[in-house]
Order: C-alpha cells, then sequence, then structure tokens
C-alpha cells in the first residue's frame, strides 16, 4: 500500500498536526540541495540539473562516502511510471561516466550555484564534507536511483521493490510531507526501502596490499579470449586510457576486471608495456608474428587509432583466467575505471581475499 505519514502532538493530550500542501515538489529540489543530510547524511551533492547525454537534466547527483553515486529524481508532474523509467534511463548514463566526467561535473554545479566562492576540487570538497585525509580511488564503482516525491501510489510501490528484489537494481524512493502548527512548519521524510547501512569512511592511512588492480575494456578493440591465450592486457584509445599501464613492472601481480562483468584473470607481469607495433607473439609453427596479424580486434585497434591514443600492451603469464561467460563478481568487490591502479581502500583488500579463495591463488 501507498506510504502514508502523520503527526501528533503529545503534550497537550493527543492532537493530530495538519498535514498541509505547499506546492512542496516544486520546493524539494531546493531543500535537498541545500542540505542533503535530510535525505541521507552519508551524501555529498555533487550536481544540480545535470545535463546528460541525450539532452535530459537530473535534477539532483550525489556520491557517498565510498564515491559511488546517487541519482535523485524529483516527481514533480510526471506520472508515476513515467518517473519510475526516466529515473532507470539516467541510471544508464551514470553508469559510464568516468573520474574526470565526475570532476567536471562537480565544476559545473560549483559555477552555476556558488559563483561567489572559491571554486574547490571535488577532491578537496569530499575530503572536508566526510572528514577523511583521502578521496576514495572507486569512483562510481556503482550507482544508486532515488526517486523524490511527496506522495506514491501502490504502482510505483510494486516497480521498485519488484526491480530491487528481483534484479538487484539499487533503486528506492523517499517520500516527504510538511506539516504545520500554529505558524511552525515541519518536514517529514521516510522510505519505501529500508536504506542500506552507511558505508565505512575511506581511510587515509589505509596501507596498499602490493595486489594490482587492472581494468580491461572488452569490446571492438580488445578481446579478452586474445589476452588470454597470447597472454597480454592492453589499452588504447588515449593518454588517459595507457599512462597508467606505466606503473607496472616485471613480477607485478594483477588482478584484471571486465568492467560490469566480474574478474576474468590473475597474472605476473613479464615485460614492461609496449606500443602495438612492437608486439609480437610466436604462432603454432614457431614464427614471429604481430599480434594484429593474429587478432581481429587489436587489427581494429591499428587501424582506429594512431600517436598517442595507440594501443599498448603489457605482456602477461597467467596464473589463472576464466572465460567472460564465467566472471566473478560480488557485491562489495572493488572496482574503478583507471587501467590500473594500487588501491588502498578495504574494499580492495576484500576483494582480492574473496579472488585468491574463488582462483585458487594462493
Amino acid at each position: 500500500m501507498p506510504l502514508e505519514l502523520g503527526v501528533w502532538r503529545i503534550d497537550k493530550n493527543l492532537q493530530p498536526v495538519e498535514a498541509v500542501s505547499l506546492d512542496l515538489e516544486s520546493r524539494l529540489e531546493a531543500i535537498i540541495s541545500q542540505d542533503i543530510s535530510i535525505v541521507d547524511p552519508n551524501w555529498m551533492i555533487i550536481g544540480r540539473q545535470v545535463r546528460t547525454g541525450f539532452d535530459k537534466r537530473i535534477d539532483l547527483l550525489a556520491m557517498d562516502v565510498e564515491g559511488n553515486l546517487i541519482v535523485l529524481e524529483l516527481k514533480r508532474d510526471k506520472t508515476y511510471r513515467d518517473i519510475v523509467a526516466q529515473v532507470l534511463d539516467y541510471g544508464s548514463w551514470v553508469r559510464n561516466l568516468r573520474d574526470e566526467d565526475i570532476a567536471r561535473i562537480f565544476s559545473e554545479y560549483q559555477k552555476q550555484f556558488f559563483p561567489n566562492e572559491a571554486e574547490p576540487s571535488i577532491n578537496d570538497a569530499f575530503c572536508k564534507h566526510f572528514n577523511v585525509k583521502t578521496m576514495s580511488e572507486e569512483l562510481n564503482a556503482e550507482h544508486s536511483l532515488v526517486i523524490v516525491s511527496s506522495t506514491f501510489d501502490d504502482s510505483t510501490e510494486r516497480i521498485v521493490n519488484y526491480l530491487a528484489e528481483e534484479y538487484g537494481v539499487l533503486i528506492n524512493a523517499v517520500f516527504f510531507r510538511v506539516f504545520k502548527d500554529d505558524e511552525r512548519e515541519y518536514l517529514t521524510r521516510a522510505w519505501l526501502r529500508e536504506p542500506s547501512a552507511a558505508p565505512e569512511p575511506v581511510g587515509a592511512e589505509h596501507d596498499w596490499n602490493g595486489e594490482y588492480y587492472v581494468s580491461f575494456g572488452h569490446g571492438d578493440f580488445r578481446n579478452w579470449d586474445d589476452a588470454i591465450r597470447y597472454g597480454f592486457i592492453s589499452a588504447g584509445g588515449g593518454s588517459w586510457y595507457t599512462r597508467t599501464l606505466g606503473m607496472l613492472s616485471p613480477s607485478d601481480r594483477v588482478w584484471v576486471n571486465v568492467p560490469q562483468r566480474g574478474y576474468v584473470g590473475v597474472g605476473v607481469v613479464r615485460d614492461a608495456p609496449i606500443p602495438i607495433d612492437a608486439f609480437e607473439i610466436i604462432d603454432e609453427n614457431g614464427q614471429k608474428r604481430n599480434i594484429t596479424e593474429m587478432s581481429s580486434a587489436a587489427a581494429r585497434a591499428k587501424a582506429e587509432w594512431s600517436g598517442e591514443k595507440n594501443e599498448r600492451f603489457v605482456r602477461i603469464d597467467w596464473l589463472q583466467t576464466v572465460p567472460l561467460a564465467d566472471a566473478v563478481k560480488e557485491r562489495g568487490f572493488f572496482g574503478n575505471q583507471n587501467t590500473v591502479a594500487r588501491p588502498r581502500t578495504a574494499s580492495w583488500d576484500h576483494t582480492v581475499n574473496r579472488l585468491k579463495a574463488r582462483f585458487a591463488v594462493s
């Protein structure tokens, strides 16, 4: 049944406090933007009226202490079904935001809504807001969706619960009402579904465990089956993707994650990164061949990119691998859009320990 909320005074017998209609939904965006803690004290606003890639605008975009994003969309004059469809559409866009996209959104938010204040970096604002010494390296590992409204109906409750329970979508709805007692106004809040517990703050002094994280962008220009067969990881399309490959040295151990799919392998670095033209393999006849002759994905990368966008390869001796269909994914696993990372978060320790057991690697 739809949410309903009542308030009573108990200091002078039992007296109901009147619920009033104050065009609340037109005011909620400003109220929440002013103090996001009325929704959740563990969030910070990083964007307001955020333009998407399909020319729509997200009402509010927030971030939690682990660097995960939260889409908050107000119902306003939309139908219940329309608002659910819209917030799902926004989620499909938000899931692909990279670190530099998030920093740009925050910068635009500061310039538009706080033009007379010195513009902080998103890192400084994050540390100040959450009272931590360092920002999470794990931005946008997952995202959640929140519908904000002053009313709900049976249909919204059924759809939100179905998506959350049947498909594991991180979606919820929060309900606000205004009550008036003489000249005083009170704002109340209720969640449709019980919110998850607040994550632990990111600790600045957390030690790196010596294990490297790798994001492998399986797709048109690199193929995970080829990476297994010929022993490599690679990245291309620009310096943002390739620069972190330089963090790797021979004997380093890497755990490879395919975004949206899961972890697919663990191996040891054999050589430093090299350009695609220099990466050779031995074919079945014992002859040296360039990777572009053996991999159609590599050939497409070679044809697509040149200069600093060239694909770069790191040779890997695999310890264990699985096909994409068997990728290992669990709630709470570390994820990052950098090609290579040295994570200093508790979630990375948890991820590596779980993967060691799943891949039977000591």
